[in-house]
């Protein structure tokens, strides 16, 4: 029986050579150990004040972060002017940089003060953002569906490519979601430059809708690619049951692939399995260790 770890290594050369022909030149980043630049999604971490996540990303060990600025996250929209400046002030106190933002932002409008965040940003030295997704209603047809972005998706990276941040967006599985395939997507991003609209890559979510295709998926994002996700998932029947990085599907071989694309740009960690929340007994001690845990293993994949 053909494993998944056959499958990679027949896989990888050839997508190498497909990568080698197309592939955006990502930017050297580095990390303080000669690995990638590792930043940690910092959902989980969401309820504590800016000096207390400051301190917990020192004590997690590494040096950027993707900062939730979106309804429910660590800064409020509607607050940006004020309190983003703190939150960057707070995490540079400790030698920590935001490396993206994950927004609600999908268009350019008022509901999100997509502009004052993006400026407020870019003042700030951030230099990329995550989109919100787009999202199929199940009664209309798809290319309709997707003719109807387009004139969204123009204003906003017209508006970015003037401020000078990069909009990402990020493929997540499931049958109402924009991207979830890659390729309905990919179709809307061909009308730009990669440093003017990118993919943040979530592998997880590109394993569960892939199947046996997912080097594809890889593959064909990989021509924009801003930023390389790594979480982890099992099966639990027919459901995703998200579990730490090193006990799931997702093992090195996604590492050599990128690095078989010459990929080199920052990789992001998200730790998604952690039942709890900030404020419950003992969350944030298992919210720590969990993302050294992974911390550990990502690092290790890629050594």
């Amino acid at each position: 029986m053909t494993t998944r770890r056959d499958f990679l290594r027949t896989t990888s050369a050839a997508l190498a050579g497909l990568w080698a022909g197309n592939a955006l030149a990502a930017p050297a980043v580095a990390g303080a150990s000669g690995g990638p630049e590792i930043s940690l999604f910092t959902k989980h971490l969401i309820g504590l004040s800016h000096r207390e996540l400051a301190a917990a990303v020192a004590r997690i060990g590494v040096a950027h972060i993707e900062a939730p600025v979106r309804p429910g996250g660590h800064v409020l929209p509607v607050q940006v002017e004020v309190e983003l400046p703190k939150l960057v002030e707070a995490l540079a106190a400790n030698g920590i940089k935001i490396s993206m933002l994950t927004t609600g932002i999908n268009a350019v409008s008022d509901a999100t003060r997509t502009e004052a965040v993006l400026r407020t940003a870019k003042a700030l030295g951030i230099q990329r953002y995550r989109m919100n997704w787009y999202a199929y209603a199940p009664d209309k047809p798809l290319w309709a569906q997707l003719d109807e972005i387009k004139p969204r998706l123009h204003d906003l990276v017209a508006l970015s490519k003037e401020i000078g941040i990069q909009p990402c967006y990020q493929n997540h599985s499931g049958a109402k979601n924009v991207g979830a395939a890659v390729w309905d997507m990919a179709a809307l991003m061909r009308d730009y430059r990669p440093e003017d609209l990118a993919w943040s890559f979530d592998i997880l979510h590109a394993t569960v809708e892939g199947g046996l295709s997912w080097p594809n998926q890889v593959a064909l994002a990989r021509e924009r690619l801003a930023m390389a996700y790594f979480k982890n998932f099992r099966w639990k029947g027919r459901a995703v049951d998200s579990c730490p990085l090193a006990e799931g599907i997702i093992d090195a071989g996604y590492v050599k692939m990128l690095k078989a694309s010459a990929y080199r740009g920052p990789v992001g960690l998200h730790v998604e399995y952690l039942k709890g929340a900030i404020g419950e007994p003992g969350y944030l001690e298992r919210a720590i260790e969990a993302s050294r845990a992974d911390l550990a293993t990502l690092r290790a994949w890629w050594a």
